[in-house]
């Protein structure tokens, strides 16, 4: 199993946020956690990458717990890409190869830079590489950030709500290079949504939060109306087109 997380509970000013969270996640799959404003997907992410640290439960990828872990031995194994991504004057070139950093000892090697350039082809980004990272677009700055992460050479790739504040077209981009990206690089990727849409159309498992516990946990095909309803509090219908579910507001 390339992820275990058992029994996690986290707590903030002695409110319970996430109460008694169990999953896993395999090679080449992608997990998609949904769920209202608040319910706690951002926590559960940075408990997933020891930015938060549980009141108890455990984290376990590739069998290590995380939680035992130091920081630069997280960040060989983790991946994460934050909702919001602050631009800097850096290149795009530099910027991806920051994402090296866990792997570094005295100095940047040749491999280093092989490994950035090959990402940077990954990513359709070798056009770029000289830009400033405050010049592009949202959906460019985007797959930078994912660059970088990518970079780290990843079992585990962290993604907070990777199509927010993207047009269609950049979100449908983004979302099938993350897709093309755990079938290609055979990593497991975890990301929190609100599209629903997005997320049954992309992602191999879906778990839905509703205050603090773990509501349902099912694959996109599997999504009822009433699982968004009790989740949403809004009546949905679900139609297939395509071999796809898609949802559509009753209201």
């Amino acid at each position: 199993m390339m992820l275990s997380v058992c029994g996690v509970h986290f707590t903030y000013n002695s409110h319970p946020l996430l109460r008694n969270i169990d999953f896993s996640l395999e090679r080449g799959e992608l997990l998609a956690i949904l769920g209202p404003n608040g319910v706690g997907k951002t926590t559960l992410l940075k408990c997933m990458n020891a930015i938060l640290r549980p009141a108890s439960g455990a984290i376990l990828v590739q069998e290590r717990d995380i939680l035992s872990l130091a920081p630069a031995d997280i960040a060989r194994d983790i991946g994460y890409v934050s909702q919001k991504n602050e631009a800097s004057r850096l290149t795009v070139f530099d910027a991806v190869l920051m994402g090296r950093t866990p792997h570094i000892r005295w100095r940047m090697s040749d491999d280093d830079l092989r490994k950035t350039d090959a990402i940077l082809h990954t990513m359709d980004l070798c056009s770029k590489a000289m830009r400033h990272i405050d010049t592009l677009s949202g959906g460019e700055l985007q797959k930078v950030c994912i660059a970088r992460a990518l970079v780290q050479e990843p079992s585990l790739l962290l993604l907070d709500e990777p199509t927010s504040a993207l047009d269609l077209r950049n979100q449908v981009e983004i979302m099938n290079l993350i897709r093309r990206v755990v079938d290609e690089h055979r990593i497991a990727a975890v990301m929190s949504m609100h599209d629903l849409n997005m997320a049954l159309r992309h992602a191999d498992k879906t778990i839905f939060l509703k205050d603090g516990d773990i509501h349902a946990m099912t694959t996109p095909g599997c999504v009822t109306p009433e699982i968004i309803h009790e989740v949403y509090g809004l009546p949905v219908h679900i139609h297939r087109i395509d071999g796809r579910s898609i949802v559509i507001p009753q209201n």
